[in-house]
């Protein structure tokens, strides 16, 4: 199996079992963690293990995320990608609206460089689309910003098959963040082109088994069988799915990261990924 991905002529690469930052806030995704200590320690934990691909968003806490990841870990690793997203903003605790306007991107992502410490942001993510602003705009002022050399790359997540070649008309687009996993494949499309084009899939919400979660299914036998939990079989099924695949599971728990790493170890045999594939 193909470990990493590599984008943009080689200007991006990392390894395909990445880690989501989203979970290390506190409850709701709202403010700061019950312990700051240990998500610091996590942090450092999931580059320790190797993980060199951490997504979170200006809207996680919202900037406790951020702020979280530059405390634990800056100075960044030399191989460490730290990708963010905008356009989200947070009225409370779970709590989501859109604002994708330029003068609002170009402040959330002036505000994601100073928390992170950056000077450039390696993958810059249209957090979701904004049906109150025309799109060619959201995407132009991400286009803007990489011109000016603020962000290197742009992604976009949360996009249907068609914002996809409508942005892609605009700028270089290099990934796309959907929910995909075992139960939702709504956005097998957007995968189809992400793997012809050379762009990276990063499913965010992969651990969904939806009714395989049920007790004697096909994913808790499979999951016996190789000694491993339904969560870790979920993620060796998405890294076998597609090469472009790049899972972000996020927990607050360093016990869970590690099991979340161990997917990497598990080999689905052809009969295994069929089954699963045709629940």
């Amino acid at each position: 199996m193909i470990q990493t991905l590599t984008l943009a002529n080689g200007e991006l690469t990392f390894h395909r079992l990445g880690f989501g930052a989203m979970r290390i806030t506190g409850r709701g995704i709202w403010g700061p963690p019950p312990d700051r200590a240990a998500a610091l320690q996590l942090l450092r934990h999931v580059v320790d293990a190797g993980v060199d691909f951490i997504d979170t968003a200006d809207s996680y806490g919202p900037n406790v995320s951020e702020e979280l990841i530059a405390d634990a870990l800056y100075p960044y690793p030399e191989s460490l990608i730290v990708a963010t997203k905008g356009g989200n903003v947070r009225p409370g605790p779970s709590q989501w609206v859109a604002d994708c306007s330029p003068e609002h991107l170009r402040a959330a992502c002036e505000g994601s460089l100073r928390r992170l410490r950056l000077e450039r942001i390696d993958l810059y993510q249209l957090h979701r689309v904004d049906h109150k602003v025309p799109f060619e705009e959201q995407i132009g002022a991400l286009a803007d910003l990489r011109d000016e050399g603020k962000i290197a790359h742009v992604g976009l997540s949360n996009v249907s098959s068609e914002h996809l070649a409508q942005a892609r008309a605009i700028t270089e687009i290099v990934s796309v963040q959907n929910p995909f996993n075992l139960s939702d494949r709504e956005s097998e499309p957007l995968l189809e082109v992400c793997e012809r084009d050379g762009l990276a899939f990063i499913p965010y919400f992969p651990l969904d088994g939806g009714d395989l979660l049920e007790p004697g299914g096909k994913l808790q036998r499979i999951a016996a069988e190789h000694g491993a939990t339904p969560a870790q079989i979920a993620l060796a099924w998405l890294l076998r799915r597609s090469p472009a695949i790049a899972p972000i599971p996020g927990t607050s728990s360093a016990a869970h990261f590690d099991e979340n790493l161990g997917a990497l170890n598990i080999a689905l045999s052809d009969e295994e990924f069929e089954a699963l594939s045709a629940a």
